[in-house]
Parts: C-alpha cells; sequence; structure tokens
C-alpha cells in the first residue's frame, strides 16, 4: 500500500509537518491508533460467516465452533459492527480536533512569515493567490494530512487482515485476487505529475478569483461611477470559463483511474467466483468458505474502487503542503544581520554612499546617490514622476535591500542594527494610509499601544483632530470600517499623523501626505504635519511644491540621479530642473 502512495512522498511530507503535530502527537497517535482494530474488525466480520454459513447449508447441527448457539453469530456481527462504528467516532472526532489544531499552527506560521515579507513580496503577488495560499492550503493540508493517514491506516489494517482471511479460507483463489488488485493499482504510480502539473494551474486560477472578488469589492464606487458592471461580469465570466476549463481538464487526467479499477476489480471478482465454484464442486474448499472468501474480497475490493479519488485527494494534500513549505522556506532580500545590536538615537547625521537599487537586475531606479541628512533637517525631495523619490525614501527603513551602497545612521550601516530598533525609529505618514478595521484608538495606539489617556489627547490636539473626536458620539471608540471606508480622506491623514504622534520617533517620513486632498483639507492636515515635524528629522516626498518652499534643503531626483539640491530660492537661481517644475505647477496661477 505504500507503494500506491508513494511511499518516499508520503514520509518526506510527514517529515515536514511533524513540528506542527508534535504539541499534539499523543492524540494524533491515538487517532491512528483507533483506526487499527477498526481495519481489523472487517476481517472478524467477514470470517464469522464461514462456520455460520456451514452450520445452516451444509447441515452441520445447531451449534457453531466454541459449541455456542447458532444465533450467536448474528450478534456478534452486530456488536463488532456497533464497537467499530463508536471506535470510528472517536477516531473521527480527534482527527478533527487535531486537525484544527494543526491548521491553526500551519496558519500562525504563516502568518508570521506573511507580516515579516518584505514590500517586494506584496508588489509581485496578487491578494488572491496570497489569500489562497494563506488559507486554502493550510486547510486542504492538514485536514488531508489526518484524514489520508486515517483513512490509509484503517485500509492497510483492514487489506492485511481480509487478505489473511483470504488465504485461510481459499488460498489457490487468494492468488488470483491479490494479481487482480496489483494489476489494479498500479497506473497510481504513473498519475502524480500529470496532477501536479493540473494543480499548479488550478491554485493560480483559484488564486485569480480571489483577487477579482476582492479587487470588485473595494472598487465598488469605482465600478459604478464609470458603469462597469457589465465590463466586470465579462471579465468575471471569462475567468470562471478558464477556471472551469481546468477543472474539466484535472478531471479528464483524474476520473479514468475510478472506472477503470471498477473494471478491473469486477473482472478479478468474476474469475474468483468461477474457480470457486469448481473448488466447491471438487471439495477442495466449503461453502462456509467460498462465502467468507466472497465477504472479504468484496471488502477487500469495494474501498479500492474508489482508491483513484482517494489518491488524488491525498496528492491535493501532498502538493498543498509543498506550496507551504515553499512559502515558509521563501528567502528574504531584507533580512537581520546575525548579531545584529540595537539602533541607537539618531544625534548627528544620515548619510546615503553611493546608494545604487534597482527591483529588477540590471534595470536601476537609483543610481550613485551621495546625500547627508543632518539631524532636525527637513528634507524634500521633488521631482518628475517615477523619478525615484519614495524608492530613495524607501530604503532608509529597509522597505528594500541595496543593490549597491549603504545607508549609515551616525555612522552605523543601517544593516547592521536590528530591523525592530531601525523601523521604531522612523514614523511613516502615506499619501494613502492604511488603516485597519476596528476603532480610531485602536488605529492610533498601533503607533505605541501603552500610550497613556494624556498622550493620545495629545497627539490628537496635535493631529487637529480632537474637534472631530468630539462630535462623534462614541469618540474614540467609534468604528471605522475595513480600511478607514467611513472616514473622509483627510480624517484618516489626520488619524496617520495621530499615530505618527504617538509613535513618538525621532524620524519622520511624509510620502505626499497631502497630494490627495482638497485645498480645506490640505490645510488642516499641513497645519497637522507642521506640528508633526517640530524637533525632528523629516523627509518629505512632494509633489506640491508649495507644500516644502520653506524646507532646509530641497534634492530634485530625475531618472534615478540627484540632479539640484539647495534651498527654494537657490534652485529657482539655477533655472534648472526645480525652476521648469515651479513654472509649470504655478504658472496658470500667475496674474494676467
Amino acid at each position: 500500500m505504500l507503494n500506491f502512495l508513494q511511499k518516499n512522498q508520503f514520509v518526506h511530507n510527514y517529515k515536514r509537518m511533524w513540528p506542527f503535530i508534535k504539541p499534539f502527537w499523543f492524540r494524533a497517535l491515538a487517532s491512528v491508533l483507533i483506526t487499527i482494530p477498526i481495519g481489523l474488525l472487517d476481517a472478524v466480520i467477514a470470517l464469522s460467516l464461514k462456520p455460520f454459513m456451514d452450520t445452516i447449508i451444509m447441515e452441520k447441527g445447531d451449534a457453531t465452533p466454541f459449541n455456542l448457539p447458532l444465533y450467536v453469530i448474528p450478534l456478534f456481527i452486530v456488536l463488532f459492527t456497533i464497537v467499530q462504528s463508536f471506535l470510528d467516532y472517536g477516531s473521527s472526532y480527534l482527527n478533527t480536533w487535531v486537525g484544527g489544531q494543526i491548521t491553526n499552527a500551519v496558519k500562525k506560521k504563516i502568518y508570521a512569515k506573511l507580516v515579516q515579507c518584505e514590500a517586494a513580496f506584496a508588489d509581485q503577488n496578487s491578494s488572491g493567490s496570497i489569500i489562497f495560499r494563506c488559507d486554502s492550503d493550510p486547510n486542504l493540508a492538514c485536514a488531508g494530512l489526518l484524514n489520508n493517514l486515517k483513512v490509509f491506516t484503517t485500509r492497510v489494517f483492514s487489506s492485511i487482515s481480509l487478505i489473511c482471511v483470504l488465504f485461510y479460507t481459499a488460498w489457490q483463489m487468494a492468488i488470483i485476487a491479490i494479481i487482480v488488485l496489483g494489476v489494479s493499482l498500479y497506473p497510481l504510480t504513473r498519475i502524480r505529475q500529470k496532477i501536479k502539473e493540473v494543480m499548479g494551474r488550478s491554485v493560480i486560477a483559484g488564486g485569480i478569483v480571489l483577487t477579482t472578488f476582492n479587487e470588485t469589492f473595494s472598487g465598488l464606487k469605482t465600478i459604478t461611477a464609470y458603469n462597469l458592471d457589465e465590463y466586470q461580469k465579462k471579465k468575471f465570466n471569462e475567468i470562471l470559463r478558464n477556471v472551469f476549463k481546468i477543472s474539466i481538464k484535472f478531471t479528464q487526467k483524474t476520473a479514468w483511474l475510478s472506472p477503470m479499477m471498477h473494471i478491473m476489480i469486477s473482472i478479478g471478482i468474476a474469475l474468483t467466483i468461477w474457480y470457486g465454484s469448481y473448488l466447491i464442486k471438487s471439495q477442495t474448499i466449503t461453502t462456509g468458505d467460498f462465502v467468507a472468501f466472497i465477504t472479504s474480497l468484496l471488502m477487500l475490493y469495494t474501498p479500492i474502487k474508489n482508491i483513484g479519488k482517494n489518491f488524488t485527494a491525498v496528492q491535493t494534500s501532498f502538493l498543498a503542503i509543498e506550496r507551504i513549505f515553499d512559502f515558509l522556506n521563501m528567502p528574504m532580500k531584507v533580512q537581520e544581520k546575525k548579531g545584529a545590536i540595537q539602533a541607537k538615537p539618531l544625534q548627528d547625521q544620515i548619510r546615503y554612499e553611493n546608494v545604487t537599487f534597482g527591483y529588477y537586475p540590471n534595470k536601476p531606479v537609483l543610481k550613485d546617490i551621495n546625500l547627508t541628512i543632518k539631524k532636525g533637517e527637513k528634507i524634500a525631495f521633488v521631482g518628475n514622476s517615477g523619478g525615484g523619490k519614495t524608492t530613495l525614501v524607501n530604503l532608509l527603513p529597509r522597505f528594500y535591500e541595496l543593490t549597491n551602497g549603504r545607508i549609515t545612521i551616525d555612522n552605523q550601516d543601517i544593516r547592521d542594527v536590528s530591523l525592530h530598533s531601525l523601523r521604531d525609529m522612523i514614523a511613516v505618514v502615506f499619501q494613502d494610509n492604511f488603516l485597519f478595521s476596528g476603532t480610531i484608538r485602536e488605529n492610533i495606539l498601533l503607533g505605541r499601544e501603552n500610550a497613556t489617556q494624556e498622550e493620545i489627547e495629545t497627539a490628537l490636539r496635535s493631529a487637529c483632530l480632537d474637534e472631530f473626536i468630539r462630535t462623534l458620539p462614541k469618540g474614540l471608540d467609534t468604528q471605522i470600517g475595513e480600511r478607514g471606508v467611513l472616514l473622509s480622506g483627510g480624517q484618516k491623514q489626520r488619524v496617520a499623523i495621530a499615530r505618527a504622534f504617538i509613535k513618538n520617533a525621532p524620524i519622520v517620513i511624509l510620502d505626499e501626505a497631502t497630494s490627495a486632498l482638497d485645498n480645506k483639507s490640505e490645510a488642516i492636515v499641513q497645519q497637522a504635519i507642521d506640528n508633526l515635524m517640530q524637533d525632528r528629522t523629516v523627509l518629505i516626498i512632494a509633489h506640491r511644491l508649495s507644500t516644502v518652499q520653506n524646507a532646509d534643503l530641497i534634492v530634485v531626483i530625475n531618472e534615478g540621479k540627484i540632479v539640484e539640491k539647495g534651498s527654494h530660492q537657490e534652485l529657482l537661481d539655477l533655472k534648472g530642473a526645480y525652476n521648469a517644475l515651479y513654472q509649470a505647477q504655478f504658472k496658470s496661477k500667475a496674474p494676467h
């Protein structure tokens, strides 16, 4: 039987899953051990028919072996079946309990890996594929893990015991039955690669479906505003058509197994009945032997007829395990150095030294950047869209790993300090800040969960959020919906700024924090930002030049290079790239 389930693969996958099984090994073992008598009782039930049939048909009297009354044998069959049923229930309960615990343990491990993934991982993968890998794969792997082991163990001991009955009752027919069994199971050893190929495509297709649902939910307003309902329905119908084609392909490659086994097994049964009739006539075996043999053979063959479906389930579970460990073992480009030290508070300066970076090999986005940012300075980065401003700033908290060069804080390479301590000294306010479902209080406290009520109130005032909070019936405990959907753009930005205030980091990154706001909201948010920037080192990514004119240093980045740097007036006097940007933004506002 191990042959049929690819012994090496079977053992390898269970070894990989052992760390998750280990805390629950006793119950897991119990759930497996219970299946042994479940399988063995099949043989007892089949074997008990021999004396019964011999006594009735051959008229050998009213007594059975051990001189038990004849009616006791049916009662024993019922009793064995009841015991078997209770054991099966116990095994199913333990399997479900242990399977659920293992599934949760795997999901915790996957989630721990997910929250540590670098920004590039989110850039390169769809939400649907990640949801499928993080949720569906553990369910497939862990539910299948113990269920398949339960089925496998039950079938093994049932098969062994039933084969013993076959040889005990009629070894001549048993040889025929075993040959037919081996021939019918041989195709299973050849099908795994075909299943793996189609399963891989099926996973991708399933991820696309999830991504589409996720995008549709998030983009309902856009769909409504642009009357995209018919367009989206056609797009989704095409996706479902492709998923259907893959499922049909999967069926074509696997569904033939069960019918083929039905045919082979029916041939085996026919041969044994024909040969058994001959043995009875020649008085080589008794009628009881024949009935016990046929009963054992049917009990052996019946689950085998459906083993094609079971085998597909086993392979699906194993492939899910492989995908889980592919993800868990996926190397990270941004890794904490072994023996990394704690980052010390900024005392002097931040330096970019010959920094080069590219998202893809041989395609640099930043080229040989050299820049010094002194403590307490407000540095603004401006330039054409796609020039590398955001990328340059995102390298400081190590959202991405440098290709060449280094970044230092007080001459300490940021790769030599722990990621946690590095990011703990940097607060980031994005253009589109992500708020989690929950309350305003919960989102603000993400900056520092042990902040006092006084610190929260100070942060609210500094973020110009206090008046808005007072208008809410539940105040800080108001639910804001998924992604903060119940708040306006300006309100979300101010919650994010309050979160940055609570964090109280010495370095602040402002990534176009006001570019998506109207004039009124921008004025309020800009006041909150001005409060946040006090007594901190600030890196500002800006599109609107009006927001950075008072910066200590303005750095102009185009095509991955620093082309100019200086104060607002100095750059205007250069009549270069900054002046061109300024004129393009403000000439329409000039008086006629």
